[in-house]
């Protein structure tokens, strides 16, 4: 919502819902107050500490939304607002926030910073012409590039951290390693002079991760 008039003039997401007028201001508000409402009431069913940071998790992300206007490091934001996600379903399951809960949350926001600067490669322009902060703005596009891959480095080893837990074996470690391959893929998608192929990084082969991931975790503590 706080990002309409920046998606309206931005040829690349003026045809969503919302810039394009298919769904009214109005409507995205009433939902998004009914979501919050639910998602505190829902925490409070949970166990108490899940309500406690229930308003926290809410302000992280709607805070997100703010920071491309003030820093270039607004990726690392988003990455933090999903990591929420992982911490959460631990704080939701077993009321505590645990070492191995934070290595699985660093992970997401190594994994969401890299691809969001990614993505970022296309509005390099349009961030500029408007006053908009970003990593691939202020460094370049090809240094941008190599933050990301060196991002996905770091995701990479956290996902390996995460072996410190008893019930992940070797079928986890295989499945990290199809991780970190399908990351080289997706780097290998993306050069700078050419991002034709971000789509596709950025939504096939990062779903395709998520995906894995929970198959092999779900295999190795379960199945195996």
């Amino acid at each position: 919502i706080v990002d309409l008039r920046f998606d309206a003039a931005n040829r690349r997401t003026q045809d969503r819902a919302l810039p394009s007028g298919r769904i009214k201001v109005g409507l995205y508000w009433a939902f998004l107050v009914l979501s919050a409402l639910l998602f505190v009431f829902a925490s409070a069913m949970l166990n108490p500490l899940a309500f406690i940071l229930s308003p926290l998790a809410l302000l992280i992300v709607f805070f997100y939304s703010f920071t491309k206007r003030f820093t270039s490091f607004s990726h690392v934001f988003l990455g933090v607002a999903l990591a929420i996600a992982p911490v959460g379903a631990w704080v939701a399951i077993r009321e505590e926030i645990s070492f191995l809960s934070l290595v699985l949350g660093a992970a997401v926001v190594f994994w969401l910073t890299g691809f969001d600067i990614i993505y970022s490669c296309l509005d390099v322009e349009f961030d500029a012409r408007n006053n908009l902060f970003s990593i691939p703005r202020k460094f370049g596009v090809e240094r941008a590039l190599k933050f990301a891959y060196f991002s996905h480095v770091a995701m990479v080893a956290f996902l390996l951290l995460m072996m410190l837990s008893p019930l992940l074996g070797s079928f986890y470690l295989f499945g990290v390693f199809l991780v970190a391959v399908l990351l080289w893929f997706e780097h290998s998608l993306v050069k700078y002079g050419d991002l034709s192929k971000v789509n596709m990084a950025f939504f096939n082969v990062n779903g395709f991760i998520g995906i894995l991931l929970m198959f092999v975790v779900i295999a190795d503590c379960v199945w195996i």
